[in-house]
């Protein structure tokens, strides 16, 4: 078991190397998971880690290393390498640790940990795993085949602390259920899948319900048709819209800007999206998956206003891109144990809007429905956007017939700017999550 009095040593010891400043990590990690196929178990895995990750400061000098041993040798050679890495390292006139008066003052108690994770035997795991896969099997027989199904449960504890006199630890606990069937007709195969992910077993959707969706999903993909080349409007569903929020998320980064690598440059307190869009990232919600009480560098989490009535009001900030762009931290410092702190989402979400997913379709005349998004052809220097995509042609307001083999196309500035309708179904899946919505008119490339 890990513990805070290693990080208390590990500090001490820097100090007496003449470090202006240190902080280190401890993350500790049960990961299991269980992998099945048509029926019998495929996989196993059982690992239990501990990383410890240390960050030394020689004035305006640092570096960043990492062990697994945790002996006391060990780390007095860790402090060592670290300190002859830091000593060799550039100046850096932007590098240093937060304000001690910037560092969470209260750790909040937010729910991420669930001590029934600590009973769930490797069985139970295989028997959810199968379950969920027969679920699909068993639906149609249409569903001749399968690529698996995967349980996976991590348990972690993260202890962080730095000569800035902060000094805390949180436990956390994650499972994922995911099942992905194959259906087969006349026409060909299609594959899909569906998931489940919380921090709390009561919270996950049951196995059986799993199983069907995925099978559902699999075989409403048969019969796919490719259509002709046209600009119409275009409807995501939570699933790709919350790829949609995953890249604009990415533009914010500090680093991105500072950079000069994001299409959000420049743009705080104008419009950047439609008068129904308001976009938050919030670390603090009890419960949710990207949730946590500090973040990598021990500032407390918040809420950050990213975008409200479609003007842009945050960017994701660490404490290094605050000080490179003259702003304030955000408490969005995310960090590995071999990492320095970089800025990442906690839960970054579309807030929902007022319409029902159906109403959505039926104000489309003659446009594309997507359910599955293909690659990465992001610019996001010019906000350039291009991915291959799967989804249900749309005809006088219903969904038709399913289409594949498509590419859709448009300017991250503009499909902000062209968002019409954002759904009500907002549901927290993963840390980055959207509604259905609907975008004015997008380029769909066939044939």
């Amino acid at each position: 078991m890990i513990s805070q009095h290693i990080v208390e040593e590990v500090l001490q010891e820097a100090k007496r190397k003449d470090a202006t400043a240190a902080d280190l990590i401890l993350i500790e990690n049960e990961l299991v998971t269980a992998q099945v196929r048509l029926r019998e178990t495929e996989t196993l895995r059982s690992a239990k880690e501990v990383r410890l990750g240390l960050r030394l400061f020689f004035g305006k000098r640092s570096a960043t290393s990492s062990t697994s041993d945790l002996s006391r040798e060990s780390l007095a050679q860790l402090v060592e390498d670290t300190t002859v890495l830091a000593k060799a390292t550039a100046h850096d006139e932007c590098s240093g640790l937060p304000a001690a008066e910037e560092c969470a003052k209260s750790l909040p108690d937010l729910h991420l940990y669930d001590p029934d994770g600590e009973a769930l035997t490797v069985k139970d795991q295989i028997d959810r795993a199968r379950t969920a896969e027969d679920a699909a099997l068993s639906y149609d027989s249409r569903i001749t085949n399968s690529e698996g199904a995967e349980f996976a449960s991590n348990l972690y504890r993260v202890i962080y602390g730095s000569s800035q006199g902060f000094l805390g630890e949180y436990r956390g606990s994650t499972f994922s259920l995911a099942v992905t069937p194959i259906a087969s007709s006349e026409d060909g195969m299609q594959r899909d899948h569906w998931y489940s992910r919380a921090r709390h077993l009561g919270a996950m959707e049951p196995p059986e319900a799993i199983g069907k969706r995925a099978a559902e999903r699999a075989l409403r993909r048969l019969g796919a048709r490719k259509i002709k080349t046209q600009e119409v409007p275009v409807i995501f569903d939570p699933e790709t819209s919350a790829n949609l929020m995953r890249i604009f998320c990415s533009a914010l980064f500090g680093p991105a800007l500072y950079r000069g690598a994001s299409f959000l440059i420049d743009k705080l307190n104008d419009r950047i999206a439609a008068e129904s869009v308001s976009v938050y990232d919030d670390g603090t919600l009890p419960g949710h998956l990207g949730s946590k009480p500090f973040d990598g560098e021990g500032l407390p989490t918040r809420r950050n206003a990213i975008v409200e009535n479609g003007v842009l009001r945050s960017y994701l900030i660490d404490s290094y891109s605050a000080r490179k762009l003259g702003m304030k931290p955000t408490g969005s410092a995310s960090r590995g144990a071999g990492d320095s702190p970089t800025p990442w989402p906690t839960n970054f979400y579309l807030q929902s809007g007022p319409y029902e997913p159906t109403e959505i379709i039926r104000s489309v005349d003659a446009g594309l429905y997507v359910t599955e998004l293909i690659g990465f052809g992001v610019n996001l220097v010019t906000g350039d956007y291009s991915q291959g995509a799967v989804g249900y042609w749309i005809e006088k307001g219903e969904l038709t017939y399913p289409v594949e083999e498509i590419t859709i196309a448009g300017n991250l500035k503009e499909m902000l700017l062209g968002i019409e309708m954002v759904g009500n179904d907002l549901t927290f899946r993963s840390s980055v999550v959207a509604p259905t919505l609907k975008i004015r008119r997008m380029t769909v490339a066939g044939h």
